[in-house]
């Protein structure tokens, strides 16, 4: 099993102060969150898309190639793209260039948008009814151009492409992308006709619908005739770890009424009501080691993923204490759960170079 740590970069009010931590401060957290997490042992960093309050993740690409050149060996991910907002020529420069500038380190997780709230549909000019469609369109023109940097296709959400070329060619052909899965069937199942694997939020709710979907997966996994292994990642709502229990209960108080107050705020109903319903029920890792593991354990035996992700920034928590709970995540609960199988393609294998690449490298060698 395999462990990233991901961020949306959000800003929101001190909940002491009622002010706003600085842009350049909060980038700079980030950046000094990616690098501990790297010196942790997590074997991946992941950078979400919003183009919204209170989120500062509005450019992934430039996040994660700025980072390449902070780290050397961590998986780079997008949690996710989203590829119904933007255009798919465009995100694939930016993304082939940033494969590069990784080494090959980048790993491509994609959706329609979780939380295309209405800001980000009317800054793109997408609706509710035409996401999906979108979603779908810019996922097959990005795919061709990964496979083949010169395209033509008839599109209908943007100007329509005739032997376009678009540079440059990636560094991994073929390169992994994720589908993310929240509580929709449309990502689902349009991973499971390209055979790609899933990664699913696994945040708001409690198990049962998240299980579902992924049954429903592999169901229409099978279906499509896929000789491969499927493969799921699944994220958590939350993180405190501690020797006893009832410290890392206490540690997450203040984080659980930050969930409580933005679900009043939103006029939305909490999925959980209590800090004891919370913990017990959803997805957060809380308490002990062991309590972390056996969660872990409990979840492994409907999913069957083999990636999970952890929060990388307090969220809530004490900088210090989420700091300790990272580091105490990879002391004490990340090896007990290494056993657990891997992706079924392997990890951080070397990138596949391209053979126009190669070709290049050949010709310029002296």
């Amino acid at each position: 099993m395999r462990f990233l740590a991901i961020t949306l970069i959000t800003r929101s009010p001190d909940p002491q102060t009622g002010e706003l931590t600085p842009t350049a401060e909060r980038f700079r957290q980030v950046l000094d969150y990616a690098q501990y997490a790297e010196e942790l042992g997590f074997d991946g960093f992941g950078v979400g898309e919003r183009h919204e309050r209170p989120f500062l993740s509005s450019s992934p690409a430039v996040w994660l190639s700025h980072l390449a050149a902070l780290t050397s060996h961590i998986r780079l991910f997008t949690t996710v793209a989203t590829l119904s907002l933007v255009d798919p020529v465009r995100a694939f420069e930016d993304y082939a260039t940033l494969d590069h500038l990784s080494g090959g380190r980048l790993e491509l997780i994609i959706g329609k948008g979780k939380g295309n709230g209405s800001a980000q549909r009317e800054l793109f000019a997408v609706t509710e009814d035409d996401q999906w469609a979108r979603n779908a369109e810019s996922l097959d023109v990005f795919r061709r151009l990964w496979a083949d940097n010169t395209i033509t296709y008839d599109t209908r959400f943007r100007p329509p492409l005739a032997d376009a070329e678009v540079w440059p060619e990636p560094l991994q052909r073929p390169i992994r992308i994720w589908h993310g899965s929240a509580t929709s069937s449309a990502s689902i199942d349009l991973a499971a006709r390209y055979g790609d694997p899933v990664f699913s939020a696994n945040v708001t709710n409690r198990i049962g619908p998240y299980a579902a979907l992924l049954r429903r997966y592999r169901e229409q996994w099978a279906m499509h005739g896929h000789d491969s292994e499927a493969a799921v990642g699944a994220g958590t709502a939350g993180l405190s770890v501690h020797r006893r229990s009832q410290d890392a209960v206490a540690a997450y108080r203040p984080a659980f009424e930050q969930y409580l107050s933005a679900h009043r705020r939103s006029g939305a109903v909490p999925a959980f009501t209590t800090l004891d319903e919370f913990v017990t029920e959803s997805s957060a890792l809380i308490g002990s080691p062991q309590q972390v593991i056996d969660k872990v354990h409990r979840y492994h035996e409907q999913f069957g993923h083999s990636v999970v992700h952890v929060q990388a920034e307090p969220g809530g928590l004490a900088p210090v204490a989420h700091r300790e709970s990272l580091a105490l995540f990879q002391s004490d609960v990340v090896p007990a759960l290494r056993y657990l199988p891997d992706p079924p393609w392997g990890w951080g294998s070397p990138p596949q170079v391209s053979s126009a690449a190669t070709a290049r490298q050949e010709t310029a060698t002296p």
